[in-house]
């Protein structure tokens, strides 16, 4: 029998579905104990993300099988000064110890992002020259058409035991649940957003407005891993936030836009809250498809499975027309091997 993990793991549901009669081009990653960063004070991270691709599978298989990796060998090079007080206080007064902890926080949140945005750079920069398909590594072989209109979203959150890190690239979104409020950890990147509009403007690009806002006519996001062709009107950088946790967070939900084109974020949390107190969110008691099936086996592995597939059906219902990626992390309860 495997040592039990060395830190709490949290109960995580996930599924990827292509929807309705689309080739597959989403892709996920679940990566409970990543890595121990000294970042993290060696301590383990949790890592969850969904990629969603355009113009083929190509972009999101590559960030699927190499982002994690980006992310631990730069993770590998941080180094910062980790010297919080731990004894009296008889060097100095509360004051300046509280200071000091102001400025590691601020130095380790610095440090978060400066990694973070390096690992997007780095896999934009892939991106641009290889595929999935064709192997890590080595020149692209598909067509230069297909691999210069290939790209993918990237959101992504790092869980430590303080915190909650978030970066997003594109219309992918996360959010969390604390204390029943639905908190944004990202905000969608479309051209007609104000700002993005602004920046492909500056750049010399165009928004073309039809059946929704497209950069040059073409892409509906304005920021994306790759698109080779659409450079430099869309943007690899991404948008990060990092938030304290507290003892009121609930759970996370990642998704494709599969979901939320048709999903608001409030009525996902509802819904997954729900399941994850056990209550069916169409109000039928004694609703619990996770401990018992009909043949005595378990339909889902926990009710944060429950929650993930209600919510990729419940998009399928409202007629969603794009792949469909969830994955929810609850935040309450971990992992136990049984």
């Amino acid at each position: 029998m495997a040592d039990a993990p060395a830190a709490p793991v949290p109960v995580v549901g996930a599924i990827s579905t292509p929807g309705r009669e689309r080739p597959m081009e989403d892709a996920i990653s679940v990566r409970p104990h990543l890595y121990s960063p000294y970042i993290n004070r060696n301590l383990p991270i949790d890592f969850f993300a969904v990629y969603d691709g355009h113009g083929g599978p190509h972009a999101a298989g590559l960030l699927r099988d190499r982002m994690h990796l980006i992310l631990i060998d730069e993770l590998m090079t941080v180094r910062i000064s980790l010297d919080l007080t731990s004894g009296s206080s008889s060097s100095g007064t509360e004051s300046s110890i509280a200071r000091r902890e102001r400025l590691e926080a601020q130095r380790i949140k610095g440090a978060w992002k400066r990694v973070l945005r390096r690992c997007f750079q780095r896999i934009d920069e892939m991106a641009l020259v290889t595929c999935s398909e064709c192997g890590i590594g080595v020149p692209c072989g598909c067509p230069p058409v297909t691999l210069g209109m290939s790209g993918s979203t990237a959101v992504l959150v790092i869980l430590t035991a303080d915190s909650i890190i978030a970066a997003n690239c594109g219309d992918s979104r996360a959010v969390l649940s604390r204390g029943g409020m639905t908190l944004p950890l990202s905000y969608d990147h479309k051209p007609d957003r104000i700002d993005e509009r602004s920046r492909i403007e500056a750049l010399g690009g165009r928004v073309e407005f039809g059946d929704r806002a497209r950069v040059q006519g073409i892409l509906s996001m304005s920021r994306a891993i790759g698109d080779k062709y659409l450079k430099p009107y869309i943007s690899a950088e991404p948008e990060l936030s990092i938030i304290k946790r507290i003892p009121e967070d609930e759970f996370l939900i990642l998704a494709s836009d599969g979901l939320w084109d048709v999903v608001s974020s409030e009525t996902a949390c509802h819904v997954a809250r729900m399941c994850l107190r056990g209550e069916d969110p169409a109000g039928n008691h004694n609703f619990m498809p996770w401990v018992e099936g009909a043949d005595g086996g378990a339909i889902f592995s926990s009710r944060s499975a429950v929650a993930a597939a209600l919510l990729t059906r419940l998009a399928v219902g409202r007629k969603s027309l794009d792949n469909i990626s969830v994955i929810v992390v609850d935040l309450k309860r971990i992992y136990t091997g049984v």
